[in-house]
Order: C-alpha cells, then sequence, then structure tokens
C-alpha cells in the first residue's frame, strides 16, 4: 500500500471519527466525512465500501487495543491471585478511561464517540456487540468468580449499569466539570477511575430486591 493510498485512508477515519463524536453516526453523512477529509466520495466506497464498513473499522483500530489491555490487566490480577471485584473493575475501567485522555491520538474524540454510541439510538450498536462479546464473556466470568453468591442475572444487570455509569463519563464527563466549577475535575484519570470503581462495587454489592440484610 502506498503512502499516498495510507494516507488517505487514515484520514477519512480520523475526520469520521472527529464528526462522529461531534455529531453522531446517524446525523453525519459521508459527504460530510470527505468534504472535511479533503477526499472524494469514492475514496470511501474503494476503502470501505460502506458507511457501516467504515464504522466498524473505526471501532476496530481503537477497541482492539483497549480490549487487549483489559485482558492483559485481568490476567494480571489473576496471575498474583487477585480475584477481587475491585481488580476486575479496574482492568475492565481503566483502560478506556486512560484513552479520553489521550488527546495526542485521538482519544478524547472516541470515547466520546463510544458514550454517543451507548445512549444514541442507532442501528450500529451492533458494533458495539461484535467487538465486545470475548471480552465482557471473560469479565463476566471474572465477577461470577468475584461475587459468587450473586445471582446471574443481578450480575448481568449490574455490569451493564457499570457499563453505563462509564459511557455516561466518557461523553459528558466535560460538563460535570463545568457544573462543578472544577471542582470534580474527570481529567484526573485515575482519581476519576478508582471513583468509578467505588460507586460499580457498591452497586455490585448491593443487597438484591427480595433479599433480607
Amino acid at each position: 500500500m502506498s503512502a499516498t493510498t495510507y494516507d488517505t485512508r487514515d484520514r477519512l477515519l480520523d475526520t469520521a471519527e472527529r464528526l462522529f463524536a461531534e455529531r453522531g453516526i446517524d446525523a453525519t453523512s459521508l459527504r460530510h466525512i470527505t468534504a472535511e477529509a479533503d477526499a472524494n466520495l469514492a475514496s470511501v466506497n474503494y476503502h470501505f465500501g460502506s458507511k457501516e464498513q467504515l464504522v466498524r473499522e473505526l471501532f476496530a483500530r481503537r477497541i482492539g487495543p483497549i480490549n487487549r489491555e483489559r485482558l492483559d490487566q485481568l490476567a494480571a490480577c489473576q496471575a498474583r491471585g487477585d480475584t477481587s471485584l475491585e481488580c476486575v473493575l479496574s482492568a475492565f475501567l481503566g483502560p478506556a478511561l486512560r484513552l479520553r485522555l489521550d488527546a495526542a491520538h485521538g482519544g478524547e474524540h472516541f470515547t466520546c464517540l463510544l458514550g454517543r454510541l451507548y445512549s444514541e439510538p442507532t442501528e450500529l450498536k451492533m458494533v458495539i456487540i461484535d467487538e465486545f462479546k470475548e471480552v465482557l464473556a471473560r469479565f463476566n466470568t471474572a465477577l461470577q468468580r468475584a461475587l459468587p453468591d450473586l445471582a446471574h442475572d443481578d450480575l448481568t444487570w449490574r455490569f451493564f449499569f457499570t457499563i453505563g455509569s462509564m459511557a455516561h463519563l466518557m461523553s459528558a464527563g466535560d460538563l460535570l466539570n463545568t457544573l462543578t466549577q472544577g471542582r470534580c475535575d474527570p481529567s484526573d484519570a485515575e482519581g476519576t477511575l478508582q471513583r468509578l470503581i467505588d460507586f460499580s462495587a457498591a452497586g455490585f454489592r448491593a443487597i438484591s430486591r427480595g433479599d433480607t440484610p
């Protein structure tokens, strides 16, 4: 692949990522993307074939490394014999939250886009499911090991709520900073991560409806 071909493809992905984050996927047309990327419409068809495939490749290039880091961190927990809920949650949440601050590599745009994809009504939610199947299965197993007495359905609900909290932080974290006049600053990645772990762990350990203290 020539440098020119590579540059065009990468430029289209970078531009699509930024525009999708700013406007939403459904509200951004291929013409918007090609105009901003200084490319023609045929180049999108050449490199990706369709808007859906462009979205899939955009997510694959970002989520792949995040998921590998998640699994590496989960494996590190297991290697040192730490099967605690907090270690599992840190392995899942940490890589995504740290990417949000990686502005040099477009991390802020992507995490905003990921938050949008979780929260907006779009058929492309299947992209998330396809990219996360293996990771969700591995973490479900780890969470069940950390909380062996928690019913499977309750664990699924609580994992879902945790993912929702993470997505909201990704897409609207700057709002919290503004509302609190800087007192609560999500740009403190490690501090924010610890707060989210504490919040999520408390939710996972809460007494289930119908349980008695």
